[in-house]
């Protein structure tokens, strides 16, 4: 997959129903690398770390071999994978929508988006919930 130029904020294509108060969506470049990454390994899922090395990387996984922890929130779902975040990190962020994007560069040592020259990259903007 190349990388491609666009505006994230014109271009978001995916806004899901959420599980926690935040939102998730998806730009069309992470759904194209989704849909490759299904294609490839299956159901995925995602999750936002919050540790000091990954930053604003989502890890993807295929699903069942990332355990999801007892505190951690289910986010929503973009092209058909869950998103979930780590329980104090989406007490910071509840109030953001986090935008999950696609850059050059190389994914965590254990995402499925590493190798291909292009990872996964968290955006985020606040919003409004109710």
């Amino acid at each position: 997959m190349s990388a491609r130029s666009f505006s994230w904020e014109e271009n978001v294509a995916e806004k899901t129903p959420h599980e926690g108060r935040g939102q998730v969506s998806a730009t069309p470049a992470a759904l194209d690398l989704i849909r490759e990454l299904q294609a490839e390994y299956g159901p995925i899922m995602f999750h936002q770390s919050g540790g000091c090395c990954d930053g604003s990387s989502p890890m993807c996984y295929p699903q069942g071999e990332f355990i999801v922890g007892d505190t951690d929130v289910k986010l929503g779902e973009i092209g058909g994978a869950p998103v979930y975040i780590s329980g104090p990190q989406y007490e910071v962020w509840k109030h953001t929508e986090l935008i999950i994007d696609v850059v050059p560069g190389r994914g965590g040592m254990f995402s499925l988006d590493n190798g291909r020259e292009v990872r996964f990259l968290t955006r985020s903007r606040v919003c409004s919930v109710p």
